[in-house]
């Protein structure tokens, strides 16, 4: 029998048109209660399988909602979300975006279909204040378990697990202030991307802690890949930054590409810090200095967090915090002395005395 005839079989048996059935099977709006089970009484008294979402019972699958690949921390979230997701006896399905692909509305919508017993998003467009929201709101209206990592969204009570940015950018900024920099760049995402406008918010409290200010000429912004990190920081460069503080591992290494594509070196004429730590920072030349987020602690984090509203146990709802660590590596040095004929301006600006409170770090020795 062909998908029309059994769709004309069940609209007979339920009293209802073809279109009203076809709505009940998809989910679709308009329909009463009533009219809905009726078609579902339909579908089972004449033998047909009810579609998955349909069926009244969550699977052991969870959604693992990524933005990318390209940048290593994403698929370290993943590694370490799946495997607390195994331990808790449940089966990842990993959702990730690439340009001109599925959108992540489209992969809620299968999601769904596979009747989903959570979902884990690691970065998204959860995290951009300008982007569409609805297909979250879609779990929330279902009671579809969710947790956010790294950003959390106003109007939703899904719980999130981050790294304190304000904490990130404290410490990679003060660890080049006590190294003597003075004109310091900020290499930050999007403007609506949510962590980076903590980020900035940050960096201009702790600015005023030491008594200046951030330059909003030095703030720049970027996609978040290696070749943004390189345009944006030549930008900051002929500015003249001597150190820059990135929001990411890759706009870090971007910008370490563009001091030498101008001749300059790292860490002797720039100093350049990542953000995230992920993997390869210590092959780099030369090694990143990086603030490293706690993946293993936030990934397992979220998982109890989505556990636990799987289970129907009350959790922490709102933002759960962890503090990152600065790793000190190869990438930073005490800020340039002004050469011959540089004028006292820029001796001004980059005086090269060690200043500003050092913070407890990592010190990471290469041969």
């Amino acid at each position: 029998m062909s998908a029309r005839q059994k769709l004309a079989h069940v609209a007979k048996k339920a009293g209802v048109s073809e279109a009203t059935v076809s709505r009940v099977l998809n989910e679709r709006p308009g329909v009463s209660e009533a009219t809905r089970q009726s078609v579902l009484t339909a579908l089972d008294v004449l033998g047909y399988e009810r579609p998955t979402q349909l069926r009244g019972e969550r699977s052991r699958l969870v959604g693992l909602v990524l933005p990318e690949l390209q940048n290593p921390i994403f698929p370290a979230f993943a590694e370490v979300i799946g495997g607390a997701l195994a331990q808790q006896g449940l089966t990842p399905l990993l959702c990730t975006q690439t340009k001109g692909g599925v959108s992540e509305a489209d992969y809620m919508d299968l999601l769904l279909q596979q009747q989903v017993s959570g979902v884990v998003f690691a970065g998204g467009l959860f995290a951009e204040a300008d982007a569409p929201h609805e297909h979250y709101r879609r779990l929330a209206e279902r009671k579809i378990p969710a947790v956010f990592v790294n950003a959390s969204l106003a109007g939703l009570d899904f719980p999130c697990v981050a790294c304190d940015d304000a904490v990130a950018v404290e410490q990679a900024w003060r660890h080049l202030a006590s190294l003597g920099h003075e004109r310091i760049g900020l290499l930050l995402g999007p403007g609506d991307h949510v962590p980076s406008r903590r980020k900035l918010a940050a960096a201009r409290i702790v600015a005023r802690t030491m008594g200046t200010e951030v330059d909003d000429a030095l703030v720049e912004r970027s996609i978040f890949s290696l070749e943004g990190g390189q345009a944006s920081a030549t930008r900051l460069l002929e500015r003249g930054v001597t150190g820059i503080v990135c929001a990411s591992d890759p706009l870090a290494l971007g910008a370490i590409r563009a001091a030498r594509r101008r001749g300059l070196s790292v860490p002797e004429d720039l100093s350049v810090v990542g953000f995230d730590d992920s993997a390869f920072m210590t092959c780099t030349d030369p090694p990143l200095s990086t603030v490293r987020q706690p993946i293993e602690a936030m990934g397992r984090a979220a998982v109890e967090l989505l556990s636990a509203q799987i289970q129907g146990t009350p959790t922490h709802r709102g933002e759960l915090l962890f503090e990152p660590e600065l790793v000190v590596r190869g990438s930073t040095g005490v800020c340039p002395r002004p050469g011959p004929g540089e004028g006292s301006e820029r001796g001004r600006q980059n005086g090269g005395r060690p200043g500003g409170i050092p913070l407890p770090v990592r010190l990471e020795k290469f041969d």
